[in-house]
């Protein structure tokens, strides 16, 4: 799991191990967030879901948001024999850390980060920054994912 605000380098860290590790995927949280204000709801998505116990003998699932139709859209089951990768705001906490092999936190200067999300995302997201980083800030507190990092970046 690869978590980090917005802008960090979550996306690109993940592409990179994605094309070192044969026969894996990405899953990207900004694919299962339900709307601007679901990053609470894709965190437990992912626990309730997507990563799957050890000794559990199902699939992992995660169900894609249609941003243009602003509702859920078809579920994906992930093959469990294939290296899971998931990188998104929100997807590292002790209970999904426990589910998974390794968790990254990739810390960046807001500045940079800022920057670098407008350049990607443009108006779209401009208009959003600060409804979003509240929700960042909200799981900073909650679930203060630094600390249950196995590996912390500089993005």
């Amino acid at each position: 799991m690869i978590d980090g605000r917005s802008g960090s380098g979550k996306t690109t860290l993940a592409a990179e191990l994605q094309s070192l590790w044969e026969a894996s995927i990405v899953v990207h949280l900004d694919d299962v967030y339900p709307g601007w204000d679901g990053m609470r709801a894709a965190t437990d998505h992912i626990h309730d879901a997507l990563l799957v116990p050890r000794g559990v003998h199902r699939a992992g699932r995660w169900q894609r948001w249609d941003w243009l139709r602003s509702a859920p859209a078809e579920w994906h089951v992930v093959d469990p024999d294939r290296r899971l990768i998931i990188e998104g705001s929100g997807a590292l906490t002790a209970p999904n850390r426990a589910l998974a092999d390794l968790g990254i936190w990739i810390d960046c200067d807001d500045v940079t980060r800022k920057r670098r999300a407008l350049d990607r995302d443009g108006e779209t997201f401009a208009v959003q920054w600060d409804r979003w980083a509240a929700q960042e800030l909200d799981h900073l507190a909650r679930h203060d994912p630094r600390s249950v990092a196995d590996v912390v970046l500089q993005g």
